[in-house]
């Protein structure tokens, strides 16, 4: 092995751990938030944990008892509160990725089910309420340092009946379309969802330093399939793909980093957040009605290789990158899904309304086999993503 494999392997390695401390750290900030609100309502707390499986470092407060941890595995933790499980027995357990994990022994009193259901409810989303609010300060940050990521056109065509005049020009850096603010290319979709060839589309963009607004002329219908049709959107557009002297296609579009106004970056921080919030929910529904393919979804594996990709690149890309994965989280977490957060606030609104908690014991036969099946899912989405990469 040469010292250039060397380098490249070294360098592979580098970018690898890099997507797991995102990954990790969002998960810690994520158990933090269940951690703080806990001690915030008095809750006990038995363990906090980075990372799971054997224990690397312990240290036990003598003042709260509360043990804090570091773990082998580096993707994933919990906050371990005393007597989640609602038995007054030592029962282990940690929930990957987020979640309050029960272990302990019950105290009546201080047991984390024996709290009023709108505490634990709190403890619950706090965890996802603590990444979205790290994510909008990261997309801040970035927003006020380097400028927001946008659409670039870098080429038109121009085939017969389409001049200048009714369309994008080289350099062009889109900011609305029709009307709408342009933070990402599914808000470009939905601007143009439903439209057909030949009709025309306003935009604002900035062209020479200066913002203008522009009417473009469609060059082929709209009907998207769905959020990953990009090529029928620019070849719409007219800034699809160009063929060169060397004789091969190179994409017309690209993107670049535009500055808007302080005031302005913060309030599209919360925009954009909102937007990838969006994007999370329209893929979940293209999944279920069928209209994308598993083999789009990406799982561990994959999320940690596309990570390394893009937090390498630059420092403006590992914010975006590690506010993408913030946003997704709380998202994720939130949702009614057996073993997520979102499904054990949905236990605790049950007996908040009838007074009365689904038995302990089926409640956690449920979520253990939701986190069975979330493993197997995240396992099958990537063995797919292999498959169709080759």
């Amino acid at each position: 092995m040469n010292l250039l494999s060397v380098s490249s392997v070294l360098s592979g390695i580098g970018a690898v751990l890099l997507a797991v401390l995102i990954l990790l750290a969002m998960i810690t900030v994520h158990e933090f938030g269940h951690y703080a609100a806990g001690k915030a309502l008095g809750f006990k707390i038995n363990e906090f944990a980075v990372g799971f499986g054997p224990a690397l470092f312990k240290r036990k407060s003598k003042k709260s008892g509360e043990v804090f941890s570091v773990r082998a595995v580096p993707l994933g933790g919990y906050c371990a509160f005393a007597g989640e499980d609602g038995e007054e027995s030592n029962k282990g357990g940690t929930v990957l990725n987020g979640g309050v994990s029960g272990e302990g022994s019950l105290a009546s009193k201080e047991g984390f089910t024996s709290k009023p259901p709108w505490k634990r409810i709190i403890v619950l989303i706090s965890g996802a309420l603590m990444n979205y609010v790290t994510a909008v300060i990261l997309i801040i940050i970035c927003f006020l340092a380097f400028g927001q990521t946008v659409i670039q056109v870098n080429g038109v065509t121009y085939p017969e009946g389409y001049t200048a005049m009714n369309s994008f020009a080289a350099g062009d850096i889109i900011l609305e379309a029709d009307g709408g603010g342009v933070y990402l290319t599914t808000d470009l979709m939905e601007a143009l969802s439903g439209k057909a060839e030949g009709d025309w589309v306003a935009f604002t963009v900035e062209r020479g330093g200066k913002v203008t607004e522009i009417n473009v002329t469609l060059r082929g219908d709209c009907d998207f399939e769905n959020s990953a049709d990009t090529s029928k959107l620019w070849s719409a557009l007219g800034v699809d793909t160009e063929l060169k002297e060397d004789g091969n296609y190179y994409w017309q579009i690209g993107t670049a980093s535009y500055r808007f106004p302080v005031f302005d970056s913060i309030g599209r921080a919360f925009a954009y957040s909102f937007e990838i919030a969006g994007t999370i929910f329209r893929v979940l529904g293209e999944l279920l009605t069928g209209n994308i393919g598993l083999s789009a979804m990406g799982g561990p594996v994959t999320t940690i290789k596309l990570t390394s990709q893009l937090a390498t690149q630059s420092v403006q890309s590992f914010l975006e990158i590690a506010a993408y994965i913030g946003v997704n989280l709380a998202v994720f977490n939130l949702l009614p899904i057996p073993a997520l957060d979102g499904s054990k606030v949905v236990f605790c609104l049950i007996e908040w309304i009838f007074r009365k908690p689904v038995p302990r014991k089926i409640e956690a036969a449920i979520h253990a086999a939701g986190f069975i099946l979330i493993l197997g899912f995240a396992v099958l989405v990537d063995i797919l993503q292999f498959a169709a990469c080759g």
